[in-house]
């Protein structure tokens, strides 16, 4: 089948991460054999992007006011910085840290324009010195853009007097923190070093 319709169906799902051109083809046959799921997933779709907004405090994302995370008062002070929601959601889960997070939705890269302003810092900055953070955790990759980003941060955050500490070499390099198992992440938070 080829028409620029379906075309360019497969190369919009072919932009989601993981998934190539033969499975985005396999998927966009299935929506288009399926109209009742292509209504079904274009009206979720579409609530979605009406519903989920960043958080005000810690740019998780939400459906209300302030994200779970952030209303929960059982929580510590100390904080986790994550590159994206799928990072926060794999530590959470993990149960390793009880604390609060701050999502950057990325990482230093120059030459793709992103920059300190793009990700938050200085949002992060006023954050930590709001809340007196006694920790400061960079849980970012293990890959040359989460390097920049860790040294940025931590030059940053140093004039606060906060701790700043990043996981531990337990996370191979290049690899993506939401990948990681969880003796692997375990490791890798017990093992934590200052900045």
């Amino acid at each position: 089948m080829s028409s620029d319709w379906f075309d360019a169906l497969v190369n919009e799902l072919s932009r989601l991460p993981g998934i190539g051109r033969r499975t985005a083809a396999r998927l966009a046959f299935a929506l288009v054999d399926d109209r009742e799921l292509s209504r079904s997933l274009s009206d979720v779709l579409r609530r979605t992007f009406e519903m989920i907004h960043e958080c005000p405090v810690c740019r998780n994302l939400t459906d209300s006011e302030m994200c779970q995370v952030c209303l929960d008062r059982s929580r510590g002070n100390s904080l986790c910085v994550v590159e994206n929601v799928a990072d926060l959601k794999s530590i959470d889960e993990a149960g390793l840290f009880r604390g609060r997070f701050f999502v950057l939705h990325g990482l230093l890269s120059p030459l793709d324009g992103i920059g300190p302003t793009q990700l938050g810092f200085d949002r992060l900055v006023a954050l930590v010195r709001e809340t007196g953070a006694p920790e400061v955790i960079l849980a970012l990759d293990a890959t040359a853009d989460g390097e920049a980003t860790c040294s940025w941060l931590g030059r940053a955050l140093e004039p606060t007097g906060t701790r700043v500490t990043r996981l531990a070499r337990g996370l191979p390099s290049g690899a993506s923190v939401e990948m990681i198992d969880s003796g692997t992440l375990v490791q890798a938070f017990e093992g934590r070093q200052k900045i």
